[in-house]
């Protein structure tokens, strides 16, 4: 009994068992390195020979080992097992305790094996935890400063590729950017930027996307077709089907409804990341200036509006020209523009242009009437509509009349 005692407690090369018992306990772990089971064996076989308990030190370094497994990618469940089978052929191949017929000797052993393996179990989990959670926050951290130098299309291009590999990104393929933004403050990002990632990755796969925040918005970063490069169709439109995949998850969520979604057109390499963007947050602007009510824009449906403002003076100047009369009308040109803005979208049909403001057809009409003998321009004569239209769309795009227009040079 002496001599396995001596065995089972020495830390010379008696103790090859150790090993043995340590290699077993990887192989039912799935080939988790030994190494990260440290002194715990040793802890193990002096609690179930002498009933000696860990020291703070010992424990901090099953911590330290959890810290390790976390940063190798061992999984947290791979890493338990590991000490809990090392646990268990351990105690099997204890000799001084196996051989002992004093129940009480054999109730103290197990007692203080079990105690160890807590304590144990408990600071490993602990250190892999923590050191989770700074990988997180690093890789956070890593992920925020690459979408905002994509975003902002960064000219290292080499130092770029070499960030965006660990992400899975190619930069080199076809991407657009999709914006969504919350009707109030961004809510609990974390869980809107998982629960977008859950959904997108099981629909796109997880390479070549990425979710993080700018902001106050939610940024979606997905490959896109080759065939929609540049351009958007609706026989071809995958940016409908990436909007309305963000716009349905979203809504899921508790807060930060309604939500609106803009899809940016998909372009090639580095830069096209950059102008998806720009494309994506002008989309959102003008929406909500021009009040639409769909949930989800494309900024292929606005391209008329940033041809308009491509030449501001010149529309400033048709703006104000064509319809600055309509001022002059009892309650401003508000009313007079949001008739026309209807009675264009619905290809000229009064009926359905009152229906569209909650109003009489006898309204809409009159209003009509007034618009002409205000600008000259009859909203029913083909050679005036384009004018007029072209004026409206204008209008909404500089905000008018609830802004001023701008001076024009």
């Amino acid at each position: 009994m002496a001599d396995d005692t001596r065995r089972a407690g020495s830390t010379d090369s008696e103790d090859s068992w150790l090993v043995n018992v340590a290699e077993g306990a990887s192989r039912d772990a799935g080939g988790v390195p030994v190494e990260l089971l440290g002194d715990y064996l040793r802890l193990l076989a002096d609690a179930a020979v002498t009933g000696r308990q860990p020291k703070r030190a010992e424990l901090d370094s099953v911590g330290l080992l959890g810290s390790r497994a976390a940063e190798q990618g061992v999984s947290a469940g791979r890493a338990v097992q590991l000490y809990l089978s090392a646990a268990r052929r351990l105690w099997q191949e204890l000799p001084a305790v196996a051989r002992s017929r004093d129940s009480e000797v054999v109730r103290a052993a197990a007692a203080a094996v079990l105690h160890v393996v807590d304590l144990a179990v408990a600071t490993l989990a602990e250190g892999y935890a923590v050191a989770r959670r700074d990988l997180v926050r690093r890789e956070e951290n890593l992920r925020r400063e690459l979408i905002d130098d994509l975003l902002r299309g960064e000219s290292d291009l080499g130092g770029l590729v070499e960030r965006a590999e660990p992400f899975g990104l190619d930069l080199a393929r076809i991407h657009q950017v999709a914006l969504a933004a919350p009707s109030r403050r961004l809510p609990e990002s974390d869980a809107a930027i998982s629960a977008l990632e859950a959904v997108i990755f099981d629909r796109l796969g997880d390479r070549d996307v990425l979710v993080a925040t700018k902001d106050g918005l939610l940024v979606v970063l997905a490959p896109a077709d080759a065939t929609t490069a540049g351009r958007t169709s609706p026989a071809t439109d995958t940016a409908n089907d990436l909007g309305r995949l963000m716009h349905s998850e979203l809504n899921r969520l508790p807060r930060g409804r309604p939500w609106r979604v803009a899809v940016g057109r998909a372009h090639t390499g580095l830069y096209g990341i950059a102008r998806s963007y720009e494309e994506a947050r002008e989309a959102l602007t003008m929406a909500e200036r021009l009040h639409l009510d769909t949930p989800v824009v494309r900024a292929h449906d606005l391209l008329i509006f940033r041809v308009l403002l491509r030449d501001q003076p010149a529309i400033v100047d048709l703006v104000h020209d064509v319809l600055s009369p309509l001022t002059q009308a009892r309650g401003g040109a508000a009313p007079l523009l949001a008739t026309l803005d209807a009675y264009f979208a619905t290809g000229g049909v009064a009926t359905e242009s009152a229906k569209r403001l909650h109003l009489s057809v006898r309204t809409v009409t009159y209003r009509l009437d007034r618009i002409r003998s205000l600008t000259g321009y009859n909203p029913a004569d083909p050679a005036h509509r384009f004018t007029l239209q072209a004026a409206v769309l204008g209008a909404n795009a500089l905000n008018w009349p609830a802004q001023q227009l701008p001076v024009s040079g």
